[in-house]
């Protein structure tokens, strides 16, 4: 499922279904927050998180949340069915006493879900604010007057050799550009100033 959702839509190909097979073996992946959506007794979408930190100007480290992949399956998508995933994963991800999420993905998938700029929240990630780094306050202004380093999970890392490798196991298909990859370049490449 997630293969297919994703595929060529950022890249030709794509690394989320590796992402998704790896994900669960990790130490900072976060099983209560593994969620799938059913139709009929048919998996048609998942979200999983993991572990992320965000340090402040003093040192303070901040223990948060990142998702990825979300996805759902081609014939379900723009019907809600992510929303209603990540509204369900958000319940939860407060009841274990998180505060913030911190993603990179598209804006206009996310800012509907209540995610808005990093530069708002002053969240950096090497000193920049790139263009796709969305935040989520969990708890309203817990992230207020600080500035804020942004440091993912060593589980999101993953090596496109092992990609490449991994996807032998599935009918081949055919990787090829269109334009959401472009789109994904310009938006994943841009920062604000």
């Amino acid at each position: 499922m997630t293969r297919e959702a994703f595929w060529n839509l950022y890249v030709p190909g794509c690394g989320e279904h590796y992402l998704t097979h790896i994900l669960r073996s990790h130490p900072d992946f976060i099983p209560e927050l593994d969620l799938i959506i059913e139709m009929n007794g048919q998996i048609i979408g998942n979200v999983m998180y993991t572990k992320a930190t965000l340090t402040d100007e003093n040192g303070n480290v901040k223990p948060i949340l990142t998702f990825g992949p979300v996805c759902v399956k081609k014939e379900f998508q723009r019907q809600g069915y992510s929303k209603k995933l990540l509204d369900a994963s958000f319940k939860i991800a407060r009841k274990l006493n998180y505060e913030a999420i911190v993603i990179f993905g598209m804006p206009s998938n996310y800012v509907g879900r209540g995610f808005e700029s990093c530069y708002k929240h002053n969240v950096t990630m090497n000193q920049t604010y790139p263009t796709a780094m969305l935040v989520k306050e969990l708890v309203p202004d817990t992230l207020k007057g600080h500035h804020w380093s942004y440091q993912e999970s060593a589980a999101l890392e993953i090596d496109q050799e092992k990609i490449d490798q991994f996807d032998k196991d599935f009918e081949p298909k055919i990787k090829q550009w269109q334009p959401s990859q472009e789109e994904f370049y310009i938006i994943s490449h841009s920062t604000i100033q």
